[in-house]
């Protein structure tokens, strides 16, 4: 074909089909599509009929040919006023030095700025020299250190003198040997009108392995072409894609980086989570603990369900396990906790010391009211 068709390089199977019309027209179908069309008369190179005339193989180019169509002027000279030694650039003399111009500065100096390291050992290393950067002076003006006048363009400069190139009377054009009548002519009108096919063979260049051709058919009809592919390729290619699927699952789609802590979820980092927003709840606390437990709640949060849970764990202790963690006292301090904390983190009038002394408060109070319990009941114990 004069503009073959690619083909699929896949691991699933794959369907190639070539319709060929009694009009000599084609068509080729990957996988059902239609990927090309053409004539078999015209779109197919080396073409289905052979050149009626093709070159002589026995005639050759006469010595004597003249395919140059240029030569140098042979009655050409040099110009007498051609200086083929003249520079390509000159001194511009009329250049003048600008009235900015530091010649007294040199162009790099020392960096003030650059210290000696500390492990610099004069004795092995030798005196310590700074690194060299541009002189700052010369940022604004026109140049410093020796000025000198720049160089431009000579307009005299003409280069190496050379023939000019005229058309070549003896030009015979461009040779080609005589055509001749070819002896292997044949003209097919009707390439489309096969003869009988016996068998079919396929030209592999390939390193790979477990390559297989099956469900091949040869006919004459459409229908029972579509009807092949109907039973076999339509029921197969499907389960190829999803077991190629299976084994070889599309990546998890990248998720965004958290442009704030804020845009953080526990379910993703746990510790990056909790990390975060206690190093964002500790920095706006430093500048306003209410803005801080409003903006990061989950802080005080969490730091009340500790007090809590030390609360209920100390009381147990003292009062015998499970209900002792029941009774009224460590309910009712409790309830404060929580309370003065769900107060202080919804209240944006309360000031920052208040917030911290109320919160201060319920715990003190809860854990008073604890040992007042725990006093209570040594006591009875003494006196029965």
């Amino acid at each position: 074909m004069s503009k073959p068709v690619s083909m699929r390089n896949e691991k699933t199977s794959t369907l190639y089909t070539l319709i060929v019309k009694p009009d000599q027209t084609f068509e080729i179908k990957i996988n059902g599509e239609s990927e090309a069309t053409g004539s078999l008369l015209e779109d197919f190179a080396p073409a289905v009929n052979p050149l009626a005339q093709i070159d002589d193989p026995k005639d050759t180019k006469p010595l004597d040919w003249i395919d140059e169509a240029k030569i140098t002027d042979p009655d050409a000279t040099k110009p007498d006023d051609w200086d083929e030694e003249a520079p390509f650039n000159i001194i511009d003399e009329s250049a003048e030095k600008p009235d900015d111009w530091l010649e007294d500065e040199p162009l790099m100096v020392v960096d003030p700025e650059a210290t000696k390291p500390e492990d610099w050992d004069d004795e092995e290393d030798g005196d310590w020299i700074g690194p060299m950067v541009p002189n700052p002076k010369c940022a604004d003006v026109s140049g410093c250190g020796p000025w000198e006048k720049p160089l431009i363009k000579n307009p005299a400069f003409k280069g190496p003198w050379s023939a000019p190139m005229i058309d070549n009377p003896a030009y015979k054009g461009i040779w080609a040997p005589a055509k001749i009548a070819n002896p292997d002519y044949f003209e097919d009108k009707t390439p489309a009108n096969f003869e009988p096919i016996g068998a079919i063979g396929f030209e592999i260049w390939t390193m790979q392995k477990d390559i297989l051709f099956d469900n091949i058919y040869i006919g004459h009809s459409e229908s029972d072409a579509e009807k092949l592919k109907t039973e076999t390729f339509d029921i197969k290619a499907p389960i190829e894609k999803q077991e190629q699927t299976a084994a070889n699952p599309a990546p998890e789609p990248h998720k965004p980086s958290p442009n704030s802590p804020l845009d953080l979820s526990f379910t993703d980092d746990p510790l990056l989570y909790v990390r975060e927003k206690a190093e964002l709840f500790w920095t706006l606390a430093q500048r306003d603990p209410i803005q801080a437990m409003q903006f990061v709640p989950e802080v005080p949060g969490a730091i009340a369900a500790i007090l809590v849970l030390l609360l209920t764990l100390m009381f147990g202790g003292l009062f015998g396990g499970a209900a002792a963690a029941n009774s009224p006292q460590v309910k009712e301090a409790t309830n404060k906790v929580k309370a003065k904390v769900n107060e202080v983190t919804s209240d944006a009038k309360t000031t920052s010391k208040d917030a911290k002394d109320e919160a201060a408060d319920a715990v003190h109070v809860g854990a008073e009211h604890a040992r007042e319990e725990a006093n209570k009941r040594k006591t009875r114990s003494a006196v029965n």
